[in-house]
């Protein structure tokens, strides 16, 4: 209970903080332009800003510190969510939290992509691609084991490629705007199954409208559930996927995980899992 009101109240204080910035940069461009605006303290208002930012950061560690004391050691093995030959990204054989955070359960979180037949764009064209110029766009994912359907999001837009550098620039932007709208704006489209004895995969930026299960559905290992798609916080057409201790992923914790036949790649591998089967005979390059 503890953790989740430290989460809570970082959660809280984190949107709080950038509606301070905002509130403060438009303070900036009227004093920069004369317009008049009431009286204040610059002082004060740094101080301000700092209690702010400095409990949103305290309580995000301590919840962090928290969530960590109850990451098990032992991965679970479950079968790959994908078929044919993807890219292994910001995952957890490289480091931990591997996407640099503990929110949201992502710990010990993946990204993954098709690479066969992507093209990259200019690194400086400020309209990034459709999602449908990218490969991995409409892939089928695929339960990692027997489970039960407790939560789907499927009604968000698939945006445009944010991968060129104007593009990555707007998608930090567009990150911090994510966050106010809480954990769906950041994880796009998304199915959470439950695994059982604790386990959860989640499944994230799925394509609008693919998701084929809902909410109370029993699926089987191999059952396709949805398309990659390009949707929430990302920058091109991927699988983010993880497991974790909680259907909320606001109050879980992440968990280590093994793909069978596949083990955990590390960033930039490109592992190939066969089209049937359940990845027991799936390589690794």
């Amino acid at each position: 209970m503890r953790e989740r009101t430290l989460r809570g109240i970082g959660s809280a204080t984190t949107r709080l903080f950038l509606l301070y910035m905002v509130v403060l940069l438009a303070l900036i461009v009227a004093w920069l332009t004369d317009v008049p605006v009431p009286d204040h303290s610059p002082l004060l208002l740094a101080l301000i800003g700092f209690v702010i930012w400095g409990t949103s950061v305290l309580c995000t560690w301590s919840a962090d510190r928290m969530a960590s004391r109850r990451e098990p050691s032992t991965p679970v093995e479950v079968a790959p969510p994908v078929r044919g030959a993807w890219q292994a990204l910001n995952g957890p054989a490289d480091k931990v939290p591997s996407h640099g955070v503990r929110w949201l359960g992502q710990a010990y979180a993946i990204d993954v992509l098709v690479v066969e037949g992507r093209e990259d764009a200019s690194p400086w064209s400020p309209i990034g691609r459709p999602a449908t110029a990218y490969p991995s766009f409409g892939e089928p994912l695929l339960a990692v084991a027997d489970a039960t359907v407790v939560h789907v999001d499927d009604g968000q837009r698939d945006h445009r490629g944010r991968d060129t550098y104007p593009g990555l620039a707007y998608l930090m932007l567009e990150g911090l705007a994510r966050s106010l709208g809480g954990p769906r704006r950041v994880l796009g489209n998304h199915v959470i199954l439950d695994l059982g004895d604790g386990v959860h995969a989640l499944y994230a930026h799925l394509r609008r409208g693919s998701a084929s299960v809902r909410v109370g559905d029993r699926v089987e290992k191999g059952t396709p559930i949805g398309l990659c798609g390009n949707s929430g916080n990302s920058s091109e057409p991927h699988l983010h996927f993880q497991l974790m201790d909680d259907a909320n992923p606001k109050w879980a914790a992440g968990l280590p995980f093994t793909w069978t036949g596949v083990g955990l790649p590390p960033n930039g591998e490109v592992f190939t899992v066969p089209a049937t089967g359940n990845g027991a005979d799936a390589t690794g390059s």
